[in-house]
């Protein structure tokens, strides 16, 4: 096997040929969601407003979000604009928009409208909060609808401490993620049915769907713990010495992630504390309990001694899942990501070459 992750995932690039999308969406969610269609061989042509996307005037942004796409523009406002958009769902296959609830009816491209035009057309609509309820016109950013969902509450360091993240889980794992498998299951539903369908991403339901792990060892550790498991006391934040990050002795951060006995089993032996192997959840330690903490304090304090590169380099050769916490730099510049793949949405995907089929004798 040749080429890297980049190259392999090439071999994607012409899964979606043939599918047609008009792209309303605008800012991240949308976009993103139509960029990884696009690498998959989908046609996207991009609408937008007379004065652009509003990610414009961030360049590397705008063309990270919107490569290989098509980029047309019209007024909303007007009629015949409106008209030549009208056009161009004929013959396409997906409509994509992240208007607020009620904005396409009032411009005639509700579904129902837009069906009597192309029975199989599928519209998918990114929102905030859904296309009803209390909260449906209410405006809001990835912040709003983490903090919405639950999940903003469960990104705390072990000492209570709330992150602002620089990655957008809302918008992207509630978001995109979300529309693109929306879109491609209703297309998939439109071609065997011959009609499509209006389907709703609500971004903030879409990332509290991702906390399964909370909801779920809440229901476990509530009755040992006597009460939920709050920062640094469930199972994989922070409540495990096994599964934590330890800070070296240049400030930098050793990310634990042996969470097995086996891994914990090979840490043990690169820290050189075989009198720890048995102080593991698999062996009935408690998450959050004071051995818990007692444990956790030792690790810290071992890890603590050595800068980050001296435990890089101790655990390199060692399969225990435990690695250095790389910055956005060094993580690009890794062997891991040296081909360049780190730059394309699909590079954690890999397709292998078929085989050509046997020639007809």
């Amino acid at each position: 096997m040749t080429g890297g992750r980049g190259a392999l995932s090439g071999l994607l690039s012409h899964l979606l040929s043939g599918l047609r999308v008009i792209d309303l969406s605008r800012n991240l969610p949308g976009p993103f969601c139509t960029r990884m269609l696009a690498d998959l061989g989908a046609e996207i042509i991009k609408v937008e407003p007379p004065e652009g996307d509003p990610t414009r005037p961030l360049g590397p942004l705008f063309d990270a979000l919107n490569h290989g796409k098509e980029c047309r523009r019209i007024d909303f406002r007007q009629r015949v604009d409106l008209q030549q958009l009208r056009g161009w769902l004929a013959d396409a296959d997906v409509m994509l928009d992240s208007f607020r609830p009620g904005t396409l009816q009032a411009m005639g491209l509700d579904f129902d409208s837009l069906k009597r035009i192309h029975p199989k057309l599928v519209m998918v609509s990114i929102t905030g909060y859904g296309q009803c309820g209390p909260w449906a016109q209410r405006a809001g950013h990835d912040l709003n609808f983490m903090a919405m969902s639950g999940a903003l509450d469960q990104s705390r360091a072990p000492t209570g401490e709330m992150a602002l993240s620089n990655v957008q889980w809302g918008d992207l794992a509630g978001g995109s993620a979300m529309a693109a498998i929306a879109i491609l299951a209703a297309v998939f539903d439109a071609n065997k049915r011959g009609q499509g369908r209006h389907i709703d991403v609500s971004m903030a339901h879409g990332v509290h769907a991702h906390l399964l792990l909370p909801k779920a060892t809440a229901s476990l550790l509530t009755p040992l713990l006597g009460h939920r498991p709050g920062a640094g006391e469930d199972l994989l934040n922070g409540g495990l010495p096994c599964y934590n990050l330890y800070a070296t002795a240049d400030r930098r951060q050793l990310a634990v992630g042996a969470l097995e006995f086996k891994f914990w089993q090979a840490a043990c032996a690169v820290f050189e504390r075989p009198d720890w192997i048995e102080r593991h959840w698999q062996r009935g330690q408690l998450a959050g309990s004071p051995d818990c903490a007692a444990l956790r304090a030792e690790v810290a304090a071992l890890v603590a001694a050595q800068p980050l590169a001296y435990w890089a380099a101790r655990f390199e050769p060692v399969d225990a899942c435990v690695t250095p916490v790389l910055t956005l730099e060094e993580a690009q510049a890794h062997p891991l990501f040296a081909d360049g793949s780190h730059a394309q949405p699909w590079a954690a995907v890999q397709s292998f070459p078929v085989p050509p089929e046997p020639l007809a004798p």
